[in-house]
């Protein structure tokens, strides 16, 4: 079975900025052509930055428009609570650490740092 992974906001938002390391951008190309997934958090963090012109967003929301959103149910709910919890980790990462885990995906960012308090965690760091 081919792994999965759940790509957090820091590196859509790298990928789209032309900052992914060159000898991870194949890669990560790779992982969007097989299964582009995300939380539902990362739709929100992604599509409410103020940043964007009308065709910026549009582009982004393109973008992502081909992506497995996982929403929030409760089980993923139930588990944020709990890794909320057990670790010192915010609303939002604690949902899509939970998103990951609860779908079985390697989690896909730069952002170890906080995401390492979850020991379950299965983390793929491409800087």
């Amino acid at each position: 079975m081919e792994e999965k992974y759940l790509v957090d906001t820091n590196i859509l938002i790298y990928y789209l900025d032309d900052k992914i390391p060159e000898n991870a951008i194949n890669i990560i190309k790779e992982i969007f052509k097989n299964s582009l997934i995300i939380s539902i958090i990362t739709k929100c963090e992604l599509l409410s930055w103020k940043g964007y012109d009308n065709e910026g967003f549009k582009a982004v929301k393109d973008f992502i428009s081909c992506a497995n959103i996982i929403d929030l149910d409760n089980s993923i709910a139930d588990l944020a609570i709990d890794i909320m919890r057990k670790n010192n980790i915010e609303l939002p990462d604690a949902v899509i650490a939970a998103s990951a885990i609860h779908n079985n995906a390697i989690l896909l960012t730069r952002n170890e740092k906080d995401f390492k308090k979850v020991p379950e965690l299965k983390i793929y760091n491409p800087f």
